[in-house]
């Protein structure tokens, strides 16, 4: 008999003791979960007062890309593969061009908070000569072997031939590119958001107007197809950069940055650009290369898979144009708080972060689903390209959640820290150890549906997301960084 009560009293503590554990640890998800939003109303006005416009440039420069796409793609599936995989090498470029301007963004975010004029100077100094260098090599590589370049991508000869004339009026971007890019990401840092905004307004203007004369030949211009959207987009670019570098290097007062500056003495100070900004390039340039080889994969799947991924390509920028934004606002602010000493405000921000991230992913897959059939629907495809398209919108759906969430924190508030390096590692393993391989054996060798292809060759956004939860919590990414003074 007492070893029935005992029992029951036995059964009635573990209840209890688990009922105990069970709200401890609900209370614990619920704090953890909590972090995710943050009673700063203020915050979240600065956030969205740098986001906003940076989406919108964004939104502009993906519709300029766009409209692009479907002018040339009214021609025919050769043309549109062709300028498709053209842009791929250009986008390599561009990568690059945003490893120089994000690292630099680092450093100029910090001095900016600091309010170390000297310094942002320097930077500055720095990575206009970076930008130089790298647009010699690659304007360079585009005039000398322009066939060797669509052969990377393709071994079909008709969107070989068209990605040559496309990249022979291409040779020039990349001196305007570089600049204007990387002084627009300098300009937000130091919270002149507006005046990059209203020059892409204005370069997509330019560049749909310059598209539509000399595509399709009109008001007496000879019709140039694949060159004629090369030829617009030189314009454009040359507007922008007139527009942006005119305004940094000669009216802005924030930094008050001019030519001469440009050719001071910068120091030590290479030495930490080189320690914060080379893993941003690195890692950024990796990325790069892990774009070209999907483009391989894919160029070798198929004029259809070509043409079908060149349409998605299109809805993946303009579903992930806000995750951007919110990453260089992530960056900036991160940046900004740690350059007025606050460890503690920028971990919390970093959470915050953390779940806009989390949030906007989920806005940005119901968007894709949203406007991919009117999307395939707006070019004239063959019915299996559409097809393919079709799963690639669906597996894109899925990926870019998890790719929401990584690139607020990897390439905003974990690279505001200044935890460059580990962000570098991180980026290569996950890429070249298992997403390449995967997308390889998936699509060459399994032949695999396109929906699981695009996923195995995304697998990494996944993991990437996961890995960057536990990096925030330990807060080993908040580096410290040296001023010009200190390295002198």
């Amino acid at each position: 008999m007492f070893s029935k009560i005992e029992n029951r009293l036995w059964e009635k503590k573990q209840a209890v003791n688990h009922k105990y554990k069970s709200a401890k640890r609900n209370k614990q998800e619920m704090g953890i979960f909590s972090k995710l939003i943050i009673k700063d109303k203020n915050f979240y006005k600065l956030v969205m007062s740098i986001t906003i416009p940076i989406t919108l440039q964004g939104l502009i420069t993906t519709g300029v890309n766009m409209m692009d796409t479907i002018m040339i793609g009214t021609i025919g599936q050769t043309q549109l593969s062709a300028v498709s995989l053209a842009n791929q090498f250009i986008s390599v470029f561009q990568i690059f061009c945003m490893g120089i301007g994000m690292g630099a963004s680092v450093l100029v975010s910090r001095y900016y908070g600091m309010q170390d004029k000297v310094s942002l100077k320097k930077t500055l100094a720095i990575m206009v000569r970076l930008c130089l260098f790298l647009s010699v090599l690659f304007c360079t590589a585009t005039a000398l072997i322009p066939e060797k370049i669509m052969r990377i991508y393709t071994v079909e000869e008709p969107i070989i031939t068209c990605g040559i004339r496309y990249l022979n009026w291409s040779v020039v971007t990349y001196f305007l590119l570089s600049l204007s890019l990387t002084c627009t990401i300098v300009l937000r840092n130091v919270g002149q958001v507006r005046i990059p905004l209203y020059t892409s307004i204005g370069a997509f203007f330019i560049n749909v107007g310059a598209n539509y004369i000399f595509i399709f030949g009109k008001f007496g211009v000879p019709r140039m197809e694949e060159a004629g959207a090369a030829l617009g987009t030189l314009i454009a670019r040359i507007f922008e950069f007139t527009v942006i570098c005119g305004y940094l290097f000669f009216k802005d007062k924030n930094i008050n940055c001019r030519m001469h500056d440009l050719f001071d003495r910068v120091g030590m100070l290479w030495k930490e650009y080189f320690r914060i900004s080379i893993p941003v390039l690195v890692s950024d340039g990796i990325l790069a290369l892990g774009a070209n080889s999907v483009a391989m994969v894919i160029g070798r799947l198929g004029e259809s898979f070509v043409a079908a991924n060149a349409v998605t390509m299109v809805t993946q920028q303009l579903s992930s144009v806000v995750i951007q934004g919110f990453a260089q606002a992530g960056c900036i602010v991160t940046g900004q708080a740690l350059g007025e000493g606050d460890r503690e405000k920028a971990h919390a921000q970093g959470y915050a972060f953390m779940g806009l991230g989390i949030a906007f992913g989920l806005v940005a897959a119901g968007i894709v689903m949203l406007i991919s059939e009117p999307m395939i629907g707006a070019y004239n495809l063959e019915p299996d390209t559409i097809e393919i398209a079709r799963e690639l919108m669906l597996s894109i759906s899925i990926i870019i959640v998890f790719q929401s969430m990584n690139s607020i924190m990897t390439k905003g508030v974990l690279r505001g820290g200044g935890d460059t390096k580990i962000l570098m590692i991180a980026d290569n393993v996950f890429l070249w150890a298992v997403s390449i391989p995967l997308g390889i054996v998936a699509g060459l060798v399994l032949h695999l549906p396109a929906f699981w292809i695009y996923f195995c060759l995304k697998i990494d956004q996944v993991l990437k997301a996961v890995w960057c939860v536990g990096r925030l919590k330990s807060g080993k990414w908040i580096k410290k960084i040296r001023t010009a003074s200190e390295m002198d």
